[in-house]
């Protein structure tokens, strides 16, 4: 909140405005060590999966969520098209539009200095041919600052997956469950349980990275599967529910810190229960509001000098008499400075 409010000078009509915020710009304390972790690129996904190192990625929606990732260890900041339901209040991913993907991924760009930043192409946005995706694609990197893009889809978005890497846009593939797709699926069920479709997925997944996809996203898949997979490719496999055999792994944030309080999928962990601790935190304001006990004059509040407030109180009763003289308005009992505000 910006508060803003005037004082005139004395002898003049001139009025100074001054600016105060109640939630200022992050500033850097003092003597805190610089980052010692390098910029994260494709070239080092590759390296950390060629040394067995997990690969961690995370989703993020906005400055705050991208922050944690930037501060935390975290290689691949995902702007995920699950915005929808965990910002947003949709019932489903396919609500999302580019422009809002567009407004979330800029905030989070803000943020992220270190991992790969990567968002999700919203379902329509690759659908209707390489030269719209290309388009859109091209929105998501010079708009919203994003590294790369990820896609969902199987052997049918393999045109356009190579046409957008031709064009030096590193894309994500993401295979196995679609939630875009989850009307046609009748819910997010688990894929590849038997042989024949456990068979589509690899395909997929091979044909994708043909087509030069730097990485792939197995989700909901039986966990030998997925493990067969990233043994068959060459590129780093990250898993979401997909068992410990991929090369990295992903969660979404609000899942994982446990803010989400809707359906939690059998592959989620809670690392916190932020929501529990936000929920207690904002009745607790409303109670010391209602209370009277907050905010206290002594610890949260400002003091004004007891002379210039005796002075305030003698200004109050002149104008008071003045404007008594006949009911006169205060334009017909004193001149009214012009006030020129100035930030």
């Amino acid at each position: 909140m910006v508060v803003q409010s005037g004082f005139r000078l004395q002898n003049t009509t001139r009025w100074i405005s001054v600016r105060r915020m109640s939630v200022r710009p992050e500033a850097k304390k003092p003597g805190a060590p610089a980052t010692t972790r390098k910029k994260i690129t494709i070239q080092k996904l590759n390296a950390l999966r060629s040394q067995n190192i997990p690969i961690t990625v995370l989703t993020a929606y906005d400055y705050p969520t991208g922050l944690r990732s930037e501060r935390n260890d975290i290689d691949i900041c995902l702007v995920g098209d699950s915005l929808a339901q965990v910002a947003l209040g949709y019932d489903s991913t396919t609500r999302l539009t580019l422009d809002d993907m567009i407004h979330h991924c800029k905030a989070v760009s803000r943020a992220i200095k270190t991992p790969f930043l990567v968002a999700d192409m919203p379902f329509g946005t690759y659908h209707f041919g390489p030269d719209e995706a290309v388009r859109n694609a091209v929105r998501l990197v010079r708009e919203a600052g994003a590294e790369g893009v990820k896609l969902e889809g199987g052997v049918e978005i393999v045109e356009v997956v190579s046409r957008l890497v031709s064009l030096g846009i590193p894309t994500m593939a993401h295979v196995g469950l679609l939630p875009q797709r989850h009307t046609i699926h009748s819910g997010y069920r688990v894929q590849g349980r038997d042989a024949d479709t456990a068979l589509g997925v690899i395909r997929s997944a091979e044909a994708l990275e043909k087509a030069g996809a730097f990485s792939v996203v197995l989700e909901a898949i039986p966990h030998s599967l997925a493990t067969l997979i990233t043994q068959r490719l060459q590129i780093p496999t990250i898993g979401i529910g997909a068992g410990p055999g991929c090369s990295g792994q992903v969660l979404v944030h609000d899942d994982a810190v446990g803010i989400w309080s809707g359906h939690k999928a059998k592959f989620v962990r809670r690392f916190a229960e932020v929501g529990q601790v936000a929920t207690e935190g904002v009745r607790s304001y409303a109670q010391a509001v209602r209370n009277g006990e907050f905010p206290s004059a002594a610890t949260e509040g400002y003091e004004m000098d007891e002379g210039e407030f005796d002075r305030l109180r003698g200004l109050l009763g002149h104008s008071d008499s003045l404007s008594s003289r006949g009911n006169a308005r205060p334009s017909e009992g004193m001149p009214q400075p012009k006030k020129l505000a100035t930030s």
